[in-house]
């Protein structure tokens, strides 16, 4: 696979993410869980038993924080854990939980209190904030102690994004992406050829065009007009945020020309506007049938599942150049553990994120997928369907979009959010928007 670009700000390496992974937000407090038995995914229900170390040697027992597993995936966990625990009786691994929204303030809040978690995940834009503050353990000494760790078995442009300035801080574990999907029954009814994974923005805009001339309250397409689909699209017309000197360049035709592409599908009336969608979101507009095409992730395959008609994905359509959506999570390792610990829980993160073991679970739970180059390990995943061209997502690993990332990142995106949502209004025109987004990212760096 290649990668399509270095997206470096003020920092010397380039980091992914994703945004975003999803998480049940109604999960309100933290809880801790320790592995012993469980039931392997698909139902198998095999009882495993870990293996327990002479009573003279205590394991060492660390904490891992995470915001992913919970609710839905601490049963594949659990089971990562044991198997983990089989080989290597001499750990412990005790789970700590928390819903993405609260996750950050909490583990904030424990570093600062000299209580971090000895292992926890971490999304990109994040990362970035704990790798530059002397959070994390520089984890070159375990990684060139141990012989059966293989940097190249990683998908590069995600391994490379868990380093620093060339010192390699997390590991990545898990993925997802973004997709164009589209609605079959709408596309044959107005007699339109599918998409494909090489189309463009221009065979986009017209499909969609098409689509909403049949009425019927049916929108030809949506994409949410925001920052997350703002730098990807502005990647897909050639404009980057940041230069290659640091330079703030949000402003510059193809950046303009991207966001008043976004805006122009809503004020043309080829994408539902906020009230015309009613508070009813995106994603059941397009179970309802009433979107043609929709651009969201792939953690949405199961929430199309029960759709009532035919439905499909291609890779996004780019302009001057391809670009697909590539949200990352990693782990890594406190840098205020002990170094028993810190040895255990990099232990730890090497077998969760590059073993088959939890791979193969990992891909069975549809827990996200693993960052890993076996192209054996998606077998299983390739082979469910819908969607039928489930082999996109790997195609869009070729040209992925990762977001531009500076260390006080909340306040760039909500500074970005407010100034797209004007433009969007007709408050501001584009090019006024985007200046202003450039004085304050400069004032923010």
């Amino acid at each position: 696979m290649k990668t399509t670009r270095r997206l470096w700000v003020l920092l010397s390496v380039l980091v992914l993410v994703a945004a975003a992974c999803s998480t049940d937000d109604t999960t309100d407090t933290t809880t801790t869980q320790t592995a012993t038995t469980t039931e392997a995914p698909g139902g198998a229900g095999t009882e495993t038993t870990t293996t327990e170390p002479p009573p003279s040697e205590e394991p060492t027992t660390i904490r891992y924080f995470t915001f992913s597993a919970a609710p839905d995936n601490l049963d594949a966990l659990d089971a990562m854990i044991v198997a983990f625990e089989a080989e290597n009786p001499d750990v412990k691994v005790e789970v700590e939980t928390a819903p993405f929204d609260n996750y950050f303030t909490l583990l904030q809040t424990q570093v600062a209190g000299n209580d971090a978690p000895d292992a926890f995940e971490l999304n990109f834009e994040n990362f970035v904030t704990f790798a530059t503050k002397g959070t994390l353990a520089d984890l070159g000494p375990f990684t060139s102690a141990d012989t059966g760790f293989d940097g190249e078995a990683y998908y590069q442009p995600a391994f490379d994004a868990f380093a620093v300035g060339g010192t390699q801080y997390g590991l990545p574990a898990s993925y997802s992406t973004v997709m164009l999907f589209y609605n079959q029954d709408i596309f044959d009814a107005a007699g339109i050829d599918y998409p494909t994974d090489d189309w463009t923005w221009a065979e986009e805009r017209a499909t969609a065009e098409a689509i909403a001339a049949t009425g019927d309250n049916v929108w030809g397409f949506f994409a949410g007009v925001h920052y997350w689909e703002f730098y990807k699209a502005a990647w897909q017309n050639g404009c980057e945020f940041f230069g290659a000197d640091g330079s703030v360049q949000v402003n510059e035709p193809g950046c303009v020309e991207a966001l008043q592409f976004m805006i122009d599908y809503v004020n043309d009336g080829v994408q539902p506007t906020a009230a015309e969608m009613g508070g009813v979101s995106d994603g059941d507009m397009f179970l309802n049938g009433e979107l043609g095409m929709i651009t969201t992730g792939i953690w949405m395959f199961s929430g199309f599942e029960g759709a009532d008609f035919t439905w499909d994905v291609v890779v996004e359509p780019g302009n001057t150049r391809g670009g697909s959506h590539f949200f990352a999570n990693g782990v890594a390792v406190s840098a205020a553990s002990d170094a028993d610990k810190q040895e255990a829980a990099y232990r730890w993160l090497r077998f969760f994120t590059s073993s088959d073991e939890a791979a193969k679970i990992r891909v069975a739970a549809s827990w996200e997928l693993p960052t890993l180059t076996d192209a054996s390990l998606y077998d299983g995943y390739l082979a469910i369907e819908p969607p039928a061209n489930r082999e996109a997502v790997l195609a869009s690993l070729e040209n992925v979009v990762v977001p531009p990332v500076i260390e006080r990142q909340a306040e760039m995106q909500d500074a970005l959010n407010g100034l797209i949502e004007r433009a969007l209004s007709g408050e501001m025109t584009a090019q006024e928007a985007l200046d202003q987004a450039k004085a304050e990212i400069e004032a923010l760096l």
